[in-house]
């Protein structure tokens, strides 16, 4: 494999960092206001401790998953990130690509500039559509009849971007719609001369494919992403869209981006059968908890009858695993393949994949438990939020106590 410099994400992410020109960069590493959410993604986790358990026998580990009727060989996948043509030429298929290699399922964004069919047809076992709902309800009902079409087996509608978020690195290197490469941006982009040399060599800010059909017949690429922009996000949108696509999507359907328990009920009584728990990786609303922090309570209100998969913040394998003892069925990440991506190309990507995997089989060889499928609370011991004093061991006193009179 190459790329193999890369020893953990961060490595990926700094030589991202080196690749991309600062308006780049900062989009993809950036949040919103004053980005506190994004360190409270992190914090979430290291609240957590993970009790290893030895004398056991790990000699073979299986992280494998089943989600939606599809086995999957780990519980990590990658979430949908628009615009990544921007940091590299078909990044949407590279990222694909080694969503396939690696057998975990590619979060597709509607807003990306691979087409639905295109990367559909290059990994049709891997590919996730996900769509936003948007103004135009003929609109919306077409992406459902595309992804059909496409064979796509799980829909994915995000509905945590009611309207634009203050996003203050994209403002201060001016990365707005419409999208304009000014003469400071070209001075700067100018320090990472292959970047520009592809940017130029593909003809500036790629074409939106799956948004591509909606606009005039000849329209360019910045003319496409500017009708995005009049159509998303569309703050109109309620729970009766949700029960229009359920009604017209007869595969899984996952709504991502929820945080209460609440409108998880909801969710189910709309009939989805999976729910992505996040903030959206920070870049929505700052003030908002951590997707891990509301966790437990949404597996509390919904049960066993959906799948929930962790999004935002998760950076170690750890993490994985971390979320699967507090109720997830897998977790995805953003930001880890663009840094890849940005970096390597498919290699980086497939680099970001591949350390996350050694990580949760290293994890899981630590902590005595063969199988993913197997982990839960019992694992966990949770610190207080000062760092110091537990405020709850998964084995609660009184259960251990009974267990060690047994023994004795």
């Amino acid at each position: 494999m190459k790329n193999q410099t890369a020893i953990n994400l961060e490595d990926l992410r700094q030589q991202a960092r080196r690749k991309l020109p600062r308006i780049a960069f900062d989009f993809i590493d950036g949040g919103a206001d004053d980005e506190r959410c994004l360190q409270r993604n992190r914090d979430a986790f290291s609240r957590h401790c993970l009790v290893p358990r030895y004398l056991r026998n790990v000699s073979r580990r299986d992280q494998s998953v089943v989600l939606f009727g599809q086995t999957y060989a780990s519980p990590i996948g990658i979430s949908p990130t628009g615009l990544a043509g921007l940091w590299r030429p078909d990044a949407d298929l590279m990222q694909a690509a080694a969503a396939r290699e690696a057998n975990v399922p590619f979060l597709l964004s509607s807003s990306s500039n691979a087409s639905l069919e295109e990367t559909a047809a290059l990994a049709p076992g891997n590919v996730w559509f996900q769509m936003y709902c948007t103004s135009d309800t003929h609109i919306n009902a077409d992406f459902v009849r595309r992804a059909t079409r496409a064979n796509v087996r799980v829909l994915v509608v995000t509905i945590d971007v009611p309207v634009n978020a203050n996003r203050e690195r994209n403002r201060r290197n001016g990365f707005s719609r419409p999208f304009r490469m000014t003469p400071g941006v070209v001075l700067e982009a100018l320090g990472h001369p292959a970047w520009v040399l592809r940017y130029l060599r593909t003809g500036g800010i790629p074409m939106m494919r799956n948004w591509q059909p909606y606009a005039p017949e000849g329209a360019s690429a910045a003319q496409v992403a500017d009708m995005f922009g009049t159509l998303t996000p569309a703050p109109m949108v309620c729970w009766d869209h949700l029960h229009r696509i359920r009604e017209a999507w007869s595969g899984p359907l996952v709504i991502k981006g929820l945080l209460h328990p609440e409108d998880a009920l909801e969710a189910v009584r709309v009939g989805a059968d999976g729910l992505v728990v996040s903030n959206h990786g920070g870049r929505q609303l700052d003030a908002a908890p951590s997707p891990l922090e509301m966790l437990p309570a949404i597996r509390a209100a919904v049960g066993e009858r959906v799948e929930l998969i962790l999004d935002s913040g998760v950076r170690r394998g750890s993490d994985v695993v971390i979320a699967r003892c507090l109720g997830a069925s897998s977790a995805v990440f953003g930001r880890p393949s663009l840094y890849g991506v940005a970096a390597a190309g498919e290699a980086g990507v497939a680099r970001a994949l591949h350390i996350m995997r050694s990580e949760i089989d290293m994890v899981m060889a630590q902590i005595g438990c063969a199988a993913f499928s197997e982990l839960d609370a019992r694992y966990l011991w949770q610190a207080g939020r000062d760092g110091a004093a537990p405020e709850r061991q998964a084995i609660e006193p009184a259960m251990l106590a009974a267990r060690l009179g047994a023994a004795a």
